[in-house]
């Protein structure tokens, strides 16, 4: 037994071993010195062009032979550190969306808050600081740009004005397809004859403003409203609480803002109501057809449409939109469950923003 551990290791197998540390050393070192050239070329958090400049100045200095003018140089220093510490906010320039950098990229300029601005857009621009403060700006590109342009809201196209608040850059048309929401209109549309039972109990203890009616009208408009203005009407929501659970278990109801709404809508035969826009383009709402007598219409950017009983209609009602029920007056009123969910192309982060700003306590 002694003999055979006293047995001498073959020189090539030491050869071997030593290649390997040797190598395993070599590629360490490698990382190492791959990890240091990365992060010393990292630009500064918080400003997209930092790395840039830095990178600039060093082929700069580089193509000069390496040398370099002791004042020239404490003046570069001095602008790249201001430069690195600017407090400004503004939306993106036209060279970060070309870049590739768009909308989600933090937002820093030296561009300034518009005096002209109105109460309401510097009241949400305060809002937007204070989120901004407590979070961060990054992807708050398109809600600073709309901010900065709301003295020119009025100047929108005809067909398409909000009249609160219009986040630029989301593409949108009048009516929506279902896939824009397929799960919550699908969660809506499984409900139908449950959320139709709770209307009809409701209906018939009479429209009554006593008994949660509002908007109540001559022609037979009401509204019996489960949330109004991102608030939970809770009587009205204990009248209908498998309604009321429906709209919880909906993705993107909007729910706690004071953009979003969700209730019955009672439209009597005869009835118009005129040409309006609605406050936002940040939501779609989706009308859930109840009772929908014949030559009822709804007209919205110049497309009509007609609802049908269990099937959902997806409307960006920031577009000009109008609604009549032409039937007969034993026909019955128009009913449908009206929801504001969030328009698809609104990021999670600018919809977390939106509640904040639009939050029913501010």
């Amino acid at each position: 037994m002694d003999s055979m551990n006293t047995l001498a290791v073959p020189p090539y197998v030491e050869l071997g071993v030593h290649s390997l540390s040797g190598l395993l050393w070599t590629l360490l070192l490698l990382f190492l010195w791959h990890c240091y050239r990365m992060g010393s070329d990292l630009p500064i958090p918080g400003h997209a062009h930092a790395g840039k400049l830095k990178s600039r100045s060093r082929r700069s200095i580089m193509s000069r032979g390496g040398s370099c003018d002791v004042t020239k140089c404490s003046a570069r220093s001095k602008l790249l550190r201001s430069d690195q510490i600017t407090p400004f906010i503004s939306m993106e320039t036209e060279e970060d969306e070309e870049q590739g950098q768009g909308y989600l990229t933090p937002v820093m300029s030296h561009a300034l808050f518009p005096a002209q601005a109105s109460a309401e857009a510097k009241k949400l621009y305060a809002a937007l600081q204070e989120y901004a403060k407590r979070y961060s700006w990054v992807g708050m590109g398109r809600i600073h740009k709309s901010l900065r342009e709301q003295v020119h809201l009025n100047d929108h196209s005809a067909i398409q004005k909000p009249h609160l608040f219009f986040l630029p850059d989301v593409p949108s048309v009048p009516f929506f397809p279902r896939d824009a929401h397929r799960h919550d209109i699908e969660v809506l549309e499984a409900n139908y004859s449950v959320i139709l039972a709770e209307f009809k109990a409701v209906y018939q203890r009479g429209i009554d403003s006593k008994l949660g009616w509002t908007c109540v009208g001559p022609k037979g408009q009401a509204v019996f409203s489960l949330y109004s203005a991102g608030v939970s009407v809770a009587g009205n929501c204990r009248s209908s609480p498998c309604t009321y659970r429906t709209l919880l278990s909906l993705r993107t109801f909007i729910s706690s803002n004071s953009l979003g709404s969700a209730g019955f809508w009672l439209l009597g035969p005869g009835a118009t109501l005129g040409s309006s826009y609605g406050p936002t383009n940040t939501r779609l709402r989706c009308h859930l057809g109840l009772q929908t007598p014949s030559q009822c219409e709804l007209v919205v950017g110049g497309e009509p449409q007609c609802w049908s009983e269990g099937h959902c209609l997806l409307v960006d009602d920031s577009f000009l939109h109008t609604v009549s029920h032409k039937g007969s007056p034993d026909s019955g009123p128009r009913v449908i469950l009206s929801v504001d969910l969030w328009h698809p192309n609104v990021a999670a982060a600018e919809r977390q923003a939106l509640d904040f700003m639009f939050s029913p306590d501010l």
